[in-house]
Formats: structure tokens, C-alpha cells, sequence
């Protein structure tokens, strides 16, 4: 099982504003193009709990250990959980060097060395959900670290502000949902591990089971509860997953539980409930009531570990140690006696939320009503009331469970208590807005609703979802991607979704546009066009021709060199579709609808890639004959030139659709617009043509002036805010005579005399100053 936790190791992926990603290996992590060795570099490492955020930062540790990393002569790696106690105040040196690292002499000279070599140093704050409660961090920094006492979240914000020990290297990992940034006054890099795709899923459950009797039948088995495979995408649930099959393999059972809640009530039956006698029973009960206490009480501070002393007995810490519920854990050494302060904390992430939903299952304070404020569906403003985020899901198991034998088993409570708060559940889900959810809302009412397994709430959402979805920019992972598929197909109504930036895998993509009441999808073009060449290459003609009839492009907006690549992939795809076994059922010779629909095409590549990009663009325009309106005006300016320009003229001809063309700020002279002016007739359709914010002289005025009257669809054009003169105003104006078709001349230019403008406007009202 080593070579499992390799692999945990290498899935770490690179994010550019949560749109592009890029496999990235460790050596690459602190490589920052452009950055300053006198300023602090801030990297921050995303990943939902159990994606091996932790394995990662202690490989680079050991990395470094072993030679590599030469950059660092000093790396301290701290455990959030192990800092975050209100109570301790550190200096600077006691943090680095004493509580944890305590060198055997010398303290005082190496905390000076660090002071004066700052670049050289590595700082890994591991879990900084664990610090902070969102509320109460300090914005200031920590004025004289070297000399006062400060907490934690004062010298880090010293930190993360760039003010102590500037000039070093910060690691940090959190959540994708913790507010991370608003501390830090800039990240210079984001890297996101995104977990197992359900190739890596197979070869981590094949490699877990590898040499068992029963290693054949342990996939086939948990491949079989869809929702628990599309979990192991984490390598923490993953490993969770298959310790359960393999428990349940050896008890000679031959089916895997089928929710979360379930599963976890499993792993519980396994540990406690086996036999117990009855005084031991009334005991586990009495236990597992102070752990679920425990952990919803830590989970309100963001917390997930506590001091021994505040176990309310020596007998609850050895259970839940026994059991798997608690790991022992240090925390930081006493500054006056030296000695370390153990305690414990919860084994993983999802064991506390299992826990605390218990809590608020079991606790008689706890009235059916009130439990409804900790469903997190209403508002996405509103605050959940724990940090918590997966109790939700529990609770909504938990409330349909009341005949569950086990479950009961753990509880004396009154079954009709439990079957009153099942009916007040059912009662607050009948009144919910859910075609007014946000998307994430929606998503965690639809896990909700998986763990209830109840058919009618099920039914009754189905009938409630509104027909357009969008999920443009909202992370959707596989276990989303199922519950959404399963309550989709069970709907009579067709949908449109969204799936654009969420970074849905291959899988899901496939499995939600196979659906027959999608009958439309956006989503990543890069990731289409790889959905379709994998059904290519696997025949499955079919799905391909439907996928391409629903999938739509319009209007299309490119922002990056990889927007415009996959753009021409998509071109090359149509190609090859073309070019498609003539006798394939379903793949006959024909457009790519999208291709065919794309009426409205916006670039904003900016200054760098502006001009480069838009010259690969040009290579294909030719492939839309829809094409209305192309639009190169960006706010930061593409500044595509007199050769865009020229490259551009050069297809007009193809170009029999298009109706508004904008060329505003794109450091056009009269070299382009010669270009342009030579061809703008074979625009049939154009009817605005925009060149605002240009360095048009008045030799471009001439040119322009001379096809305007063979330019008979045109009825607007906008030349302010170039360099032209009376001279060339005077031209247009005068062609302007020749060409009543022309509603509106935008000719305001800061080289024009006032007077003449207005002398032109009287003599032609059309004129715009």
C-alpha cells in the first residue's frame, strides 16, 4: 500500500483564475516567473479535506531533506492545529526556534543569520482553515516579532502582509472555500490538487486489494454503489472506501452501503457495536454522545483538536483512541518548563462531521424545528452556523434511519422524536425556493437529498429544478456530477446547463450531455472537443452526433492563447467529422451545429498575446458563416496593428454575414486602414463599423472616404478619438453626401477644430460631434 500514497503525492494541478490547468510536479511548485528575491512569494496549495494537501508539504520536506530545494537553507513546517490555541503568544525566534525546532546551541546567532537571509528561508503553515474563525483576524501586522509576544494570527498577518522577515518564501494550504486571499496582500501562485481521475480511482482500489483472496471482486463491488466510486475521486475517501469493502469482504457480505451516512454508520457498527453486551452497549452510547458533543463544539471554534485536560474523562479519550476516532497530537512546548502539552484530535475531516451531525440528532436541547437552521440552502450570503460544512448531508441521512437497526442501536432516543423531526425535514424541503437556488446551494441540497434515498423527495425536487442551469465557474466534482445526473434523468423536463470553468472531468461531462432531456450544453471547449474524440476513437458515433447537435458556442468570448487554440481545435474537429466513416450510423458529412450558429465572436487577449493571437484567429474565421458581429475592443486593448489589420481585410470576402464589426483601440494607423478600406465592400452585411481610438491620419480618412459609398448595407460609422484633421473630416463629409444609406458619422477627433466640426454637422446632420 506504499506505492497508494505515491500517487496522492503527484496529483497536484496548476490553476489560472480557476480556467486553465496544467499538471505541475513538486520541483515546480516555488518557481514564480518574474519574481523579486527581496519580496516575500506567498503560494497557496487548495484542495477540499482528505485530497493529501498534508502528504504533499511533508514530501517537499522530505524533498528537501534529501538535497533538493538547495534554494531554502531553512524550512519550518507547522500543523495548524497545532498553533491555533487562542491562548499562546509567541516571539518570532520561540516560534521558529523553540517550540518545535529547538537547536542543540547557537539559537541566537542562527535567528540573526535568518533575519539577515530571509530568501533562504521556507515557511509551511499546513491546515490555515484551522487558524482563523473569518471574523477576528488581524488586518495589522506584528510591529517587533523579534522582541514581543503576539498570537499566532498577529505574526502571520505580519507574514502574509509582507512586512515580518520580507523577503521569504510562505506556503499555505486551505480550502477552495476558505477566504484565504482576503489576508494576503498578494498571491503570487495558486496550485489546486484536484484529486483522482477514475482511471487513477481503479488503479489505487486494484493496487489496495493487490494479493488479496478477494482483490477481483473489491472493485467490481464498489464500482457497483456509483456514488461511493464517484467519492474516491479523494484519496482520503478513496483509502476510507476500500478499508470498508474490504471489512465488509471478509465478513462474507456482498454489497457495499449506499450512502455517505451509511457507510460511516458501518465503519461505527465495525468498530463499537459488534459484539458488545448490553452494559457495554448503554456504555458506546453514552461515549460515542460526548464525542458527537466534542465534535460539534470544536467544529463552531474551527477547530478540530483539543488539549487532553478538556476530555471530560480519561475513559472517553481511550475510547475514541481505541476505536479511531481520535489520533493522540502535541502541541506547542511550555516556554518556561520545556515540556510538550499532548492532547488529541479528530482522526480525519468527515469523522467530525459524522459526529456532529450526531450531536444534533441525539441532543435533547436540540428540538425538531431548530434543526433546521443548520441546512445551508436558503441564501448564499448567509453564514453556515458551523465550520462543518458536510453536516448537513449526515443530518438529512440521520433523520431517515429512524428503523435502521443499527443506528438505533446507538441511540436510546424515542423513535416518534425521530419520525417528528423526519416530518419537519420533509416540511421545510416542500417550502424551499428551489428554482431561486445559487448553484452551490442546489448542489448540496441535491447530496441532501441522495442521503435521505427517499423517492419522493427525490420526485419533488426533479419537478423543481428550473430549466436553464448554470454552473459557469462553480467547481463540480464527481460526486456532484452523479447526484445532479441522478436527478436530472428522473425530470420530464428538458434542460439547458452550463458547465463552463467548473472543472467537471471527461466522465461527467459525458454522463450529463448523454442525458436525453439535456438538449443543450455549454461547456469548456477544450474539454468538448476531447469528449468527442474520445467517442470518436471509441466509435460510439451515436452520442458523438448528439453531443454535437446540443453543444452551443454562441456568443463566444476568447481571453487567452488557449481559448483561441481550442477554438481552431474545434474548426479541426468539423474537419474530421467531415472527413468521418461515411457509413458510420449517425456520423454523416455535415457542420457542427455550433460552428454553424456562432453569431457573435468577442477577443480580448490584450496587449501581449493580443496581436499573436488574433493572427491564428484570422486563420479561421472563414470556418463561421454566421459570423454577425466580431468584436475587438478589449478594456486592457489588444492592440492587433496595422497587421491584424491587414490579415484581417484578407478574409472579408468569406465574411458574408457579418454585420457589426469593432475595431476600437488596436493602434490602427493609415497603413491599416488602407488595408481595411480596400476590402470593406466585399462586407456585404456590415452595418456598424467601429474604428474609435485609432491613430488614423487623415491619408486613412481619404481611403475610408472613397468606399463609403460602395458600402451600401452600412448605416454606421465611428472614427472618433483618432488623429484626423479638418482636412480629412472635410473628405468624409463630403462622401457622406454620395451615401444616404449611412444613419450616423461619429467624428469627434481632439485634432479637429471645434468650429469646423460644428460648420460640417450644419451641412449634414448625420454628423456626430
Amino acid at each position: 500500500k506504499n506505492t497508494i500514497k505515491a500517487m496522492e503525492k503527484e496529483l497536484v494541478t496548476c490553476s489560472l483564475q480557476g480556467k486553465e490547468k496544467a499538471a505541475l510536479k513538486r520541483s515546480q511548485i516555488f518557481h514564480i516567473p518574474g519574481g523579486k528575491d527581496l519580496e516575500t512569494k506567498v503560494i497557496v496549495v487548495l484542495g477540499r479535506a482528505g485530497m493529501g494537501k498534508s502528504i504533499l508539504v511533508q514530501k517537499i520536506c522530505q524533498d528537501w531533506s534529501n538535497g533538493e530545494f538547495s534554494q531554502f537553507e531553512f524550512v519550518f513546517w507547522f500543523d495548524c492545529k497545532q498553533i491555533s490555541l487562542p491562548e499562546k503568544r509567541y516571539r518570532l525566534k520561540d516560534l521558529l526556534l523553540e517550540y518545535f525546532v529547538k537547536p542543540q546551541e547557537g539559537s541566537k546567532e542562527i535567528f540573526e543569520y535568518i533575519l539577515r537571509n530571509p530568501a533562504k528561508v521556507l515557511l509551511v503553515f499546513d491546515g490555515f482553515e484551522e487558524l482563523h474563525d473569518h471574523e477576528n483576524f488581524p488586518r495589522c501586522s506584528a510591529s517587533q516579532p523579534e522582541k514581543d509576544l503576539y498570537s499566532i494570527k498577529e505574526l502571520l498577518s505580519g507574514l502574509m502582509q509582507k512586512k515580518t522577515l520580507s523577503g521569504c518564501t510562505l506556503l499555505l494550504t486551505a480550502r477552495p472555500k476558505d477566504k484565504v486571499y482576503q489576508y494576503v496582500s498578494k498571491v503570487d501562485k495558486t496550485i489546486e490538487i484536484v484529486g483522482f481521475s477514475p482511471q487513477q480511482r481503479e488503479l489505487y482500489i486494484t493496487r489496495y486489494f493487490e494479493g488479496l483472496p478477494y482483490s477481483e471482486n473489491a472493485l467490481k463491488l464498489i464500482k457497483e454503489r456509483e456514488y461511493l466510486f464517484s467519492h474516491c475521486y479523494s484519496p482520503f475517501m478513496c483509502r476510507f472506501v476500500c478499508f470498508l469493502c474490504e471489512t465488509v469482504l471478509e465478513m462474507g457480505d456482498k454489497s457495499l452501503p449506499s450512502t455517505l451516512t451509511t457507510v460511516f454508520l458501518k465503519f461505527v457498527q465495525q468498530k463499537i457495536i459488534r459484539m458488545q453486551t448490553d452494559v457495554a452497549a448503554m456504555q458506546n452510547q453514552e461515549s460515542l454522545a460526548a464525542l458527537a458533543r466534542i465534535a460539534w463544539y470544536l467544529g463552531g471554534k474551527h477547530q478540530s483538536a483539543m488539549k487532553s485536560g478538556l476530555l471530560p474523562s480519561k475513559e472517553l479519550k481511550e475510547f475514541a483512541l481505541k476505536n479511531g476516532f481520535f489520533l493522540p497530537f502535541a502541541f506547542p512546548r511550555h516556554s518556561d518548563s520545556g515540556e510538550e502539552e499532548f492532547g488529541c484530535t479528530f482522526s480525519d475531516f468527515v469523522i467530525q462531521n459524522f459526529l456532529g451531525a450526531l450531536h444534533l440528532v441525539l441532543a435533547e436541547e436540540i428540538k425538531d424545528k431548530s434543526l433546521i437552521k443548520y441546512l445551508s440552502f436558503p441564501s448564499k450570503k448567509r453564514k453556515p452556523y458551523n465550520w462543518l460544512d458536510l453536516v448537513p448531508r449526515f443530518l438529512a441521512g440521520f433523520l431517515f434511519l429512524q428503523d435502521d437497526r443499527y443506528f438505533c442501536s446507538l441511540s436510546n432516543k424515542d423513535v416518534k422524536q425521530s419520525i417528528k423531526k423526519q416530518k419537519t425535514f420533509l416540511k421545510y424541503i416542500r417550502r424551499l425556493p428551489i428554482n431561486e437556488l445559487c448553484p452551490e446551494r442546489l448542489l448540496e441540497l441535491l447530496h441532501c437529498i441522495h442521503e435521505t434515498q427517499s423517492n419522493y423527495l427525490l420526485e419533488h425536487v426533479a419537478l423543481r429544478l428550473k430549466p436553464d442551469m448554470s454552473f459557469l465557474g462553480v467547481v463540480l466534482t464527481p460526486a456532484d456530477v452523479h447526484v445532479l445526473h441522478s436527478v436530472l434523468k428522473r425530470s420530464r423536463r428538458e434542460f439547458s446547463l452550463d458547465l463552463r470553468n467548473s472543472s467537471i472531468d471527461m466522465q461527467g461531462l459525458k454522463d450529463l450531455v448523454g442525458l436525453k432531456n439535456v438538449a443543450s450544453f455549454r461547456a469548456s471547449l477544450g474539454d468538448t472537443v476531447r469528449l468527442w474524440k474520445s467517442l470518436e476513437q471509441t466509435k460510439d458515433y451515436e452520442l458523438l452526433r448528439e453531443s454535437t447537435e446540443k453543444f452551443v458556442l454562441d456568443p463566444f468570448k476568447a481571453k487567452t492563447m488557449k481559448d483561441v487554440s481550442d477554438l481552431a481545435g474545434l474548426v479541426e474537429m468539423q474537419e474530421m467529422m467531415i472527413n468521418c466513416v461515411p457509413d458510420a450510423p449517425g456520423c454523416s458529412s455535415y457542420e457542427i451545429p455550433a460552428i454553424k450558429n456562432l453569431r457573435k465572436l468577442e477577443f480580448a487577449l490584450g496587449p501581449v498575446y493580443g496581436l499573436q493571437g488574433f493572427l491564428k484567429l484570422v486563420e479561421i474565421l472563414a470556418a463561421f458563416p454566421s459570423l454577425q458581429h466580431l468584436d475587438l475592443d478589449a478594456f486592457s486593448e489588444n492592440g492587433i496593428g496595422d497587421e491584424g489589420a491587414k490579415s484581417l481585410s484578407e478574409v472579408f470576402p468569406a465574411l458574408t454575414s457579418l454585420e457589426t464589426l469593432n475595431l476600437s483601440q488596436n493602434k490602427i494607423t493609415d497603413v491599416g486602414a488602407e488595408k481595411l478600406a480596400t476590402a470593406l465592400p466585399s462586407l456585404s452585411a456590415l452595418k456598424t463599423l467601429s474604428l474609435y481610438n485609432n491613430s488614423i491620419c487623415d491619408f486613412g480618412a481619404e481611403n475610408l472616404a472613397k468606399v463609403l459609398p460602395a458600402m451600401a448595407s452600412l448605416r454606421v460609422l465611428d472614427v472618433q478619438y483618432n488623429k484626423i484633421t479638418s482636412v480629412g473630416a472635410q473628405q468624409l463629409t463630403d462622401s457622406l453626401r454620395k451615401c444616404p444609406h449611412i444613419k450616423n458619422l461619429v467624428m469627434w477627433n481632439p485634432t479637429i477644430p471645434y468650429g469646423v466640426l460644428e460648420h460640417l454637422q450644419q451641412l449634414d446632420s448625420r454628423i456626430s460631434v
